[in-house]
């Protein structure tokens, strides 16, 4: 994403916690900042694609006095997937401290990315808004705008859902394909010649039929993206039945020593219940519900 907006003309400084991650972007045209205090000192804008939560308030230095000067009038555009409460009490804070703040999560994972195809889900004050979307356009192919924070990454939970519930269905049902003796190849090019059909679908469909699980999303993004989502949910008191299948076999796929591998590497923990019988037990009830539901 970096890369993208430095052959695009933009005057970067860059600064990572592993410093030999921005060597590529200097030889490119950017600046590498000595130290994160620099880094605010040079830039008006600042973009954080991070982690996780923690890694965002060191960076900022939450709760500490050189908060508010590091974010005084400045805007930062948070790009990382986070839960919407923090993202909207790090929005007051920023507020609060004179800076402006603008929610920008992505649909998208690393070949997107590397093509500036991903999509950005907006979300903070108009006129911020407004400000910010010309700098995304060498990464993100189509901006949208969500209302005020946290509205993109309620929006972000919302497409996670079908994206991890899209991906894990496809992995059943190739083990399902897999184990009546189906070849994988048919099953991939029916599904991409059908309805179903989508980017998503072939790429991830490829991959299980020659189980290629080499990474672009992780397992270990996977499971903290869908527990982010139940987690939004409770608080919401809203269900989410499919979701919380996906954590429960996500946490199996981790627990197996697969969380570096790709999200599809979830037909493994698929693979491990059927090896062990784990719904045999459960077909009968589910028999006798249906019975009484009909």
């Amino acid at each position: 994403m970096a890369l993208n907006l430095v052959r695009a003309g933009r005057q970067l400084t860059v600064w990572n916690r592993s410093p030999a991650k921005c060597d590529l972007l200097v030889q490119s045209g950017a600046r590498a900042a000595p130290e994160l205090g620099a880094l605010f000192e040079a830039c008006g804008i600042i973009i954080l694609m991070l982690a996780d939560e923690s890694a965002i308030d060191d960076v900022l230095a939450r709760g500490k006095d050189i908060f508010a000067p590091r974010v005084s009038g400045r805007t930062l555009v948070n790009m990382s997937t986070v839960s919407p409460s923090y993202s909207k009490a790090l929005a007051a804070e920023v507020r609060a401290a004179a800076g402006h703040y603008v929610e920008a999560p992505v649909s998208g994972s690393r070949k997107p990315a590397e093509a500036g195809q991903l999509v950005a889900m907006l979300a903070g004050q108009q006129e911020d808004v407004e400000a910010i979307r010309p700098l995304l356009a060498p990464m993100c192919r189509q901006s949208v705008e969500c209302g005020d924070v946290p509205g993109a990454l309620l929006m972000k939970l919302a497409v996670n859902i079908f994206l991890i519930t899209l991906v894990t269905g496809l992995a059943e049902a190739t083990h399902f394909a897999q184990r009546n003796g189906l070849d994988l190849a048919r099953l991939v090019s029916v599904l991409d010649a059908g309805p179903m059909a989508s980017d998503v679908s072939r790429g991830k469909g490829a991959k299980l039929r020659d189980h290629d699980f080499a990474r672009q999303a992780a397992i270990f993004d996977a499971l903290k993206n869908i527990a982010l989502v139940t987690e939004a949910a409770r608080a919401a008191g809203i269900a989410s039945p499919l979701s919380d299948v996906c954590v429960a076999l996500y946490q199996e796929a981790m627990a197996l020593g697969f969380g570096e591998l790709d999200m599809v590497a979830v037909i493994r923990a698929i693979e491990r219940r059927s090896d062990e019988g784990v719904l045999a037990a459960h077909s009968g009830e589910h028999t006798e519900r249906f019975d009484e539901a009909t």
